[in-house]
């Protein structure tokens, strides 16, 4: 059963007495209950019962009947065969299956063979994740099959591929590391067993439940998709790995008819080499989409790529970038090239302009769901693969060009590269569709230019017997029309036609014989136009025979290169996502990052790249770029100051920056130094989760408790408002104690925003916090912010002000503020940090950390709060005085003596 899908309608009735062309659909239908299924018949692919008022609500069909079953009409919508595309894409999108019931014969051949029915067969179920259709995919999106199955008690194997381009990947990790996979990934779908899909990470998820192969069966037959006797050949995989891998690839041959697409050999990643970031911390800097929809997140704000590959390999890199020093070095060298070579980069990218998806259409060529235009793909993407070849081979020089551009050059031309052939053998002008033949240009095959030949001089005869027949008939406007079940018909106007069918013709071959009327017209066939289909049949069935031969070499060509054409489009892609960073580099004002190999980060004049696009889009003030530095004795920010002053941004901005340099790219700064990150974690704007059940707090909470049990001194940790969602002193207490165990035991470099005035106490013992503010400047009683940080701690929240511009009512904004004043005297007179309190107390030896304390009895507060003052006369309070300081046990010699000296004088 699939979990995502909708409901594909009402309970299967009973097949008993059914048709035999609907005794298919019920066998269909049976077969596959969780589908809608489009049966062909004739032109339309038609849904009958539950499909059918399901199908057409999805795509606004009517819904109309067709015959009877079991004494009820049958309810029944349709699309048209040559619509099918733009109808199974609106139906994907909403997550629904589709099996394509196919007709296998045509009617002829059903009858010819004496067959109550023609002959169909589901050829393929179309799922969210097993399509390769171009109208089907999303060009700067990877279309991911991910398939799960747990490894031992706390991990899970994971293996996820894209039928689209055969790229196939698997990695081993912790089961609490699973969601942060899923939000890499974004996958269009899962696969799981039972036990996993039932998991709280899989639940708001579409997936599909699969039972996975015994280990070592799995990974046999994981290799047999190869060819190779072990995985063993392609790396390290463990055995949840090749489970996974074996399910993915039984879904994908089960969906497509039993076949598989070329499938590029398994990389198993391990899960190093990253930078780890979890579902929280992606959703929160937004990196490949906007939580609230639009354009508005990190990958549309600096994506200058020119081609869907380009776009998708962007993405990767940004959703995982690198956690190694050289990998990263080599891609800022790449951009750094090209940012200089200013002609290099725009002879590279005008080669690139237009450059077609050779991945996808070699993956469509892979399964025999390919098109013409996938055969001229090749051609044109390997000719643009040449010409950027080029550009790069003549760049050579001073400074010289980098590794990683050089082995993209080599890989741009494949060895056995099929383009010159293809370039011969295709015409200019290539039809949508096979069947309407014109593929192969003319001059490439001797014998199909015969068969042309004779096939066009037979049109002739059409035009001239249509001469001979307007005469015969007395009805000059009489066309000629070819019908795809019925043959060459001679089409006359409803009036002439009535006439004829008055009239009683001699027999002979001009004699009409009436076989279809038409609201406007009738249609009419002959012995003469009966002999002319014939051999034009013949003709044309032979020329489209030997076209498809010739395509059927083109493409045996194509996938013989395969794995050089492979390289050649991920190679026009890495070119394509490093000239693009450096022309965002070249006009935005972004600097290549220094990375060293120590735990720095010091960025001047940064910007947020994405607050800043969308200023420039929509004219709006000129972004305000800050300095950061968390380097060795400043690793911890606090950061204080109101909302709206640009808090967020900041936050954001600093942590994207980290994303950004790992990825490869340049960064929106005027100059950045920034140490190799392990981990980042981001918590700013924390909702809560109606669906799990989780209040706002406790999501913050259980954010916040990954980061204190993940993180270390190379992570980099962004905190927004620890604390908040709870009472006051809670809240305070919390973010307290997280503050020191930041600074303390993880040593991470940190950002950590509060309204919690009380934790700039702090500066003074903690030696590595630097305390930071939001600036804020009153002008003729208006508060202007500047959105500028500046060293020192903000004097206040300015929260009432925020209130104002949010159009709370005057009246309520002045009680709040003399509420507020009459807190802050309360407050003054508490001041619960002033002094030693265990916030700043030493533990004992043996004792819990700082950020955890031990909690013991303390009799000298208990004592204390036993005396009541009023009640007491001033010697009892003399004597309790004594009481409470004989408990300092230092002190209890000379106590006891005062205490003898105040009873003598009793």
């Amino acid at each position: 059963m699939d979990a995502a899908s909708p409901s594909t309608g009402s309970p299967i009735p009973s097949a008993a007495g059914a048709t035999p062309a609907m005794a298919q659909w019920f066998a269909a239908k049976a077969a596959h209950p969780d589908a809608l299924i489009f049966f062909r018949m004739g032109d339309f692919f038609e849904l009958f019962f539950g499909d059918a008022i399901t199908g057409g609500e999805a795509l606004g069909l009517a819904v109309a009947h067709r015959g009877e079953h079991g004494g009820q009409p049958i309810p029944m919508a349709g699309v048209p065969v040559h619509a099918m595309e733009a109808y199974l894409a609106r139906l994907i999108r909403r997550g629904f299956r589709v099996a394509i019931c196919e007709q296998m014969e045509s009617p002829e051949q059903a009858k010819a063979r004496k067959a109550p029915a023609v002959r169909r067969e589901v050829v393929r179920i179309v799922t969210p994740a097993t399509v390769t259709e171009e109208s089907l995919l999303e060009g700067a999106r990877p279309s991911w099959l991910l398939a799960l199955v747990p490894d031992g008690a706390d991990r899970v194997g994971a293996a996820w591929l894209d039928v689209s381009t055969g790229h196939v990947c698997t990695e081993g990790l912790p089961a609490a590391e699973l969601g942060a996979l899923l939000a890499r990934l974004d996958p269009a779908e899962v696969l799981a067993p039972e036990a996993l899909a039932g998991g709280d990470v899989l639940t708001p998820l579409g997936w599909v439940v699969r039972e996975a192969s015994p280990p070592r069966e799995g990974a046999r037959l994981a290799a047999e998709a190869w060819g190779v006797a072990s995985l063993d050949a392609f790396g390290s995989f463990s055995e949840g790995e090749a489970a996974a891998l074996a399910m993915a690839l039984d879904y994908v041959r089960a969906t497509s008819g039993g076949s598989l697409p070329r499938l590029a050999p398994p990389e198993c990643r391990g899960g190093e080499g990253t930078l780890r970031m979890d579902a929280a911390t992606r959703r929160s800097l937004e990196i490949l989409k906007a939580e609230r929809g639009g354009k508005d997140c990190l990958l549309a704000a600096v994506d200058r790529t020119l081609t869907a590959a380009g776009a998708r390999e962007l993405a990767a890199r940004l959703a995982a970038p690198l956690a190694e020093a050289d990998p990263i070095s080599a891609r800022h060298d790449a951009v750094a090239f090209l940012l200089a070579a200013t002609t290099v980069r725009g002879r590279l990218r005008e080669a690139l302009k237009g450059a077609p998806d050779m991945a996808r259409a070699l993956g469509r060529l892979s399964v025999e769901r390919f098109f013409p235009r996938d055969l001229a793909a090749l051609r044109d993407g390997l000719a643009r693969a040449e010409a950027m070849r080029t550009a790069l081979s003549e760049a050579a020089g001073v400074p010289p060009v980098p590794p990683l551009l050089l082995a993209a050059g080599e890989a741009l031309l494949p060895g056995n590269s099929p383009r010159a052939e293809l370039a011969r053998a295709l015409a200019a002008e290539l039809p949508a569709r096979l069947e309407e033949g014109g593929v192969v240009g003319t001059g490439y095959d001797g014998e199909l230019d015969a068969l042309r030949r004779l096939r066009d001089d037979a049109r002739g005869a059409i035009l001239a017997l249509q001469m001979d027949l307007a005469q015969a008939w007395g009805v000059a406007s009489l066309k000629i029309r070819h019908h795809q079940q019925l043959g060459f018909l001679a089409e006359v106007p409803a009036a002439a036609g009535e006439v004829l069918l008055r009239q009683k013709p001699e027999p002979g071959p001009m004699a009409p014989v009436h076989r279809q009327s038409m609201a406007n017209a009738h249609r009419f066939t002959c012995g003469a136009l009966s002999d002319l289909d014939r051999k034009l049949s013949q003709a044309r069935d032979e020329a489209g025979k030997r076209e498809a031969m010739v395509v059927r070499h083109l493409r045996k060509l194509c996938l013989d290169a395969a794995a050089g054409i492979a390289a050649a489009a991920r190679a026009a892609a890495e070119v394509d996502v490093h000239a693009a960073a450096a022309e965002l580099a070249a006009f935005g004002g972004w600097c290549q990052p220094e990375m060293p190999d120590r735990p720095d980060f010091c960025i001047t004049g940064g910007r947020h790249p994405v607050v800043e696009s969308a200023l420039r889009r929509n004219r709006g003030p000129a972004f305000v770029p800050n300095d950061a530095d968390l380097s060795p004795g400043r690793r911890l920010c606090l950061l204080t100051g109101p909302n709206m002053a640009g808090k967020s941004t900041y936050l954001r901005q600093n942590a994207l920056m980290v994303v950004l340099a790992q990825a490869g790219l340049f960064v929106p700064a005027e100059s950045a130094r920034i140490g190799l990150v392990d981990r980042l974690f981001s918590r700013v704007g924390t909702a809560d989760d109606i669906a799990g059940g989780r209040s706002t707090f406790m999501v913050e909470m259980s954010e916040t408790a990954a980061v204190l049990n993940l993180a270390g001194p190379r992570s980099f940790v962004v905190l927004d408002e620890v604390g908040r969602g709870t009472a006051t002193w809670d809240g305070l207490a919390i973010a307290w104690a997280v503050l020191e165990a930041l600074h303390d035991r993880l040593r991470s470099r940190t950002l950590f925003a509060t309204h919690f005035h009380e934790l700039t106490a702090l500066a003074g013992k903690l030696p590595e916090l630097a305390p930071a503010a939001m600036k804020v400047r009153e002008h003729r009683g208006q508060v202007v912010f500047q959105h500028l940080v500046g060293p020192g701690a903000s004097e206040r929240s300015w929260g009432l002000h925020v209130a104002r511009l949010a159009g709370v009512p005057r009246e309520v904004v002045g009680r709040a503020e003399t509420v507020l004043a009459s807190l802050e005297e309360r407050a003054r007179g508490l001041d619960p940090l002033s002094g030693e309190l265990p916030l700043f107390a030493a533990p004992a030896a043996g004792s819990a950390t700082p950020t955890q304390p031990a909690v013991e009895a303390d009799p000298l507060r208990a004592a204390l709060e036993g005396l009541d003052p009023d009640a007491m006369a001033p010697r009892e309070a003399l004597e309790a005085l004594y009481r409470l300081k004989s408990m300092f046990p230092v002190q209890g010699t000379a106590v006891a003596a005062q205490r003898e000296s105040l009873s003598s004088v009793r």
